[in-house]
């Protein structure tokens, strides 16, 4: 495909602001799940249909993403994922006015519905909008603006609707009229409604912008190659890397969106477990680096997935052998301000953080281990592996059933057979069956 220098920078920067988007709105959750447990009156098991709604969306929508797409285009597909989450985020407004979790729960399946359609759509552009050669670096950015806007969106979400939160708490234990605790309720649920306000209108504005811009088209043409007679059940490394994959977005979730509501349970104020999703983050923006500085060039893919996974397990361990009340201070930069700040972090909850470096190469080493060697069922395949992003829907309401039945400490026992699974594969279930191929 041949383009000019301006149209590929042009390109590069229009797909790097979606991936922000779709990083910017997936770790929203992680401030949404403390904000609405305490707004809507739930315990931690209700709090993470959060991320069960959300993610439970990719499941459903993989699959028809594909037909929609062959319909109506790539470039259609981007715009129709973008009005379809605005349309998620729009239904945020009404919800805070009632104080409706349900209609909480519709729009954020709404949400992840057209981030699944977006998903589906976007990642073509990624490798045709320059050369193949060079995939791999553009692949990297893409990853970093998914990351940065991961970082700040439970910053920014937070400065919005946390602040003053530990009041509320006390005056709603203290009130013994449920008049003025549904006030009290009320008036904080309301304050979802600008932020949202605003995530809609840029997410109108950026599908009418997809929608009238220029963008390369992906070649549509027939692959003439040899079909295989064999079918798709004929590839069992490919189904454990679905099951593998099942499991790792589970505990990359659990990792992000259940650590501010652990601090918040540990006693820890708002001012500085607002931060932990944030650091999270960080953590895999680092360990993201890292692979791309030593893969393939000082270790195998192979290698680094099981360093990843036992790097998990050792990480949950400590969480839940380290006692919650030892804590360290740690100083960093509010980025929404850019002032100096000092958090309070349990080592506890550190251990959860850096469960961020352990998870950051995961996804981008099962994706070719799992798809090698597929020939024409690839894509079928790669919609079985978007589908297994479910798990983030299941495994962090386990934890929060756990939570309730034990405590928010012990419930991260869930994390270590989802690491196990990793570990089978990354030793030997991307190779079970590669040897008939």
């Amino acid at each position: 495909m041949k383009q000019s220098k301006q149209q590929y920078i042009f390109g590069i920067i229009i797909i790097g602001v979606l991936y922000f988007v779709f990083g910017f709105v997936t770790w929203l959750n992680g401030t949404l799940i403390p904000f609405l447990k305490l707004a809507c009156q739930l315990n931690d098991f209700l709090a993470y249909f959060v991320t069960f709604a959300f993610y439970i969306s990719y499941f459903i929508m993989a699959l028809p993403s594909s037909s929609i797409l062959e319909k109506i285009g790539f470039k259609n597909g981007i715009a129709a994922g973008l009005f379809t989450m605005a349309i998620g985020s729009a239904l945020f407004i009404p919800a805070a006015y009632m104080r409706s979790y349900i209609l909480f729960l519709i729009g954020l399946f709404v949400l992840g519905s057209g981030l699944a359609l977006m998903q589906t759509a976007v990642n073509p552009y990624v490798t045709i909008l320059g050369p193949i050669e060079s995939a791999a670096k553009r692949i990297s950015i893409m990853g970093i603006c998914n990351k940065i806007a991961g970082i700040l969106a439970p910053l920014i979400l937070a400065t919005f609707v946390l602040s003053g939160t530990e009041e509320i708490t006390r005056e709603i234990g203290m009130s013994i009229s449920p008049d003025r605790i549904n006030s009290l309720l009320d008036t904080m649920a309301l304050r979802l409604v600008n932020p949202y306000i605003a995530m809609t209108i840029v997410l109108l504005l950026l599908g009418f912008l997809i929608r009238f811009t220029h963008l390369p088209d992906i070649d549509k043409k027939e692959e003439k190659d040899k079909k295989s007679e064999k079918s798709i059940w004929h590839y069992p490394y490919m189904w454990m890397g679905v099951i593998a994959l099942f499991f790792y977005v589970g505990v990359e979730v659990i990792a992000g969106d259940t650590v501010i509501q652990y601090g918040k349970s540990l006693g820890i104020g708002i001012e500085s477990a607002k931060y932990y999703t944030s650091l999270t983050l960080i953590a895999m923006v680092i360990g993201y680096f890292i692979g791309v500085a030593l893969i393939p060039k000082v270790i195998s893919q192979q290698h680094a997935l099981i360093g990843c996974a036992v790097t998990g397990i050792i990480c949950v361990i400590c969480a839940l052998s380290v006692s919650s009340e030892v804590q360290f201070q740690f100083p960093f930069i509010d980025i929404t301000s850019f002032r100096p700040i000092t958090m309070v972090i349990p080592y506890t909850v550190f251990f959860i953080t850096l469960l961020g470096l352990a998870n950051a190469l995961v996804w981008p080493i099962i994706w070719p281990l799992a798809l090698d060697g597929l020939e024409q069922h690839t894509k079928k395949a790669s919609a079985l592996l978007i589908m297994a992003i479910a798990g983030g829907a299941i495994l962090p309401l386990l934890y929060g059933r756990l939570a309730d039945m034990t405590n928010t400490q012990q419930a991260y026992w869930i994390a270590i057979p989802c690491y196990i699974v990793i570990l089978f594969f990354s030793v030997y279930g991307y190779k079970i069956g590669k040897k008939n191929i």
